[in-house]
């Protein structure tokens, strides 16, 4: 049986942004773009629907400068408005930010 402390490492941190338009986030494969974008830039990325659907959320490691992400958006989204919600989370959940907060849950 394996160890577990030979693959306990140090937690990535993630800051989370918001990304809202008057314009619809939906229907222009937002998600899929960005994704694909962050590959091509090796950038780590995660992106998700904002729960009831109005926006979309994505993430950079902490500390990260987000200009080139945030950039690419404006470029697709022109009338984005991008706003970082929550700042050095580990393991975001991005589409209920509630889920990230620990003391909320019992194990």
């Amino acid at each position: 049986m394996l160890e577990f402390s030979k693959y306990i490492m140090e937690l990535l941190l993630w800051d989370i942004y918001e990304i809202q338009s008057q314009s619809s986030l939906h229907g222009v494969m937002l998600r899929g773009r960005l994704r694909k974008f962050a590959n091509q830039q090796s950038i780590n990325l995660l992106t998700e629907n904002e729960e009831n659907g109005a926006s979309v959320r994505f993430a950079v490691l902490a500390e990260s400068d987000p200009a080139i992400v945030t950039t690419f958006i404006t470029s697709l989204v022109p009338d984005a408005h991008i706003e970082r919600v929550r700042e050095k989370v580990s393991n975001p959940v991005l589409s209920k930010l509630q889920v990230n907060v620990d003391d909320r849950y019992t194990i």
